[in-house]
């Protein structure tokens, strides 16, 4: 009855609480800008420069682009998949560990509230990742975005969706050993094997099957064309797959906040 009283004179949204919760969330990766922002920018370079070096010069054209312009809106996607993720995962299992998850859940914040919150602090991890990155390969690479405002909508996507899933996570799991499974095992060969590195169309017909039923390879061929203006599927279906993939965990997110799955005693 408090939290519903608080919330009625707060009025339909507490927007002071939500705005306290985002900043908190963008504070926490701001104040270790050196490891979160740019840490991703050497890790991507230092993959560029490895697959340059180790194919670059025997691998031929990929979709009539010079392979390393191929791979690189792949590899910063993946750096946006990555941190987006990691941002969501490491401040509620942080929280659940620590025990003091009471501190969020106590405030007059709604189910939707928190998870408008969480997801708006990994989404503004992911876009900054991949802002960081983007500048660096337009000067870099000469990688200028061909659909700037294309490119920015699979970005949010992709940082909203892996934010999501950062939550689905680090609600299921119980300690960093759980939590480090579902990273290895699950988060991480979804995104290798999305189409990075590759085209699809080098591929058995049984292996593109697979892929194609990886939401992640919409993610990052939906960039790819916004980058280079080149895909392996339609652009309208991988934006379609992408919202209807950020929609369905935003929503199972938002379920298991309201009814306290592995948060509340």
């Amino acid at each position: 009855m408090s939290q519903s009283h608080a919330q009625r004179r707060f009025g339909r949204v507490n927007w002071l609480g939500l705005y306290t919760l985002i900043r908190r969330e963008v504070m926490r990766f701001l104040t270790v800008c050196m490891q979160t922002l740019l840490a991703p920018l050497v890790t991507s370079g230092l993959f560029l420069l490895i697959f340059t070096i180790a194919v670059g010069s025997r691998r031929g054209d990929v979709m009539g682009l010079p392979f390393t312009t191929f791979i690189a809106p792949g590899i910063m996607m993946m750096a946006v998949i990555q941190n987006a993720f990691a941002n969501t995962t490491s401040s509620l299992m942080s929280a659940k560990v620590q025990g003091n998850i009471v501190d969020t859940l106590m405030p007059p914040l709604s189910a939707a509230e928190l998870t408008a919150g969480y997801l708006a602090g990994g989404i503004a991890r992911g876009v900054l990742v991949a802002v960081t990155i983007s500048v660096a390969l337009a000067f870099g690479l000469g990688v200028w975005p061909k659909f700037p405002i294309l490119a920015l909508a699979f970005i949010f996507l992709g940082a909203g969706v892996m934010s999501g899933l950062g939550i689905l996570a680090a609600i299921y799991a119980q300690k960093w050993d759980q939590m480090a499974a579902i990273t290895n095992f699950i988060v991480t060969p979804l995104a290798f094997l999305s189409g990075t590195f590759y085209s699809i169309t080098a591929l058995p017909p049984v292996l593109q099957g697979f892929t194609q039923i990886n939401p992640f390879f919409y993610l990052i061929d939906g960039v790819r064309y916004g980058m280079i203006g080149v895909s392996d599927a339609s652009v309208i279906l991988s934006l379609g797959v992408s919202t209807i993939v950020f929609s369905a965990v935003t929503v199972l997110a938002w379920w298991l906040f309201r009814v306290g799955y592995k948060l509340k005693p």
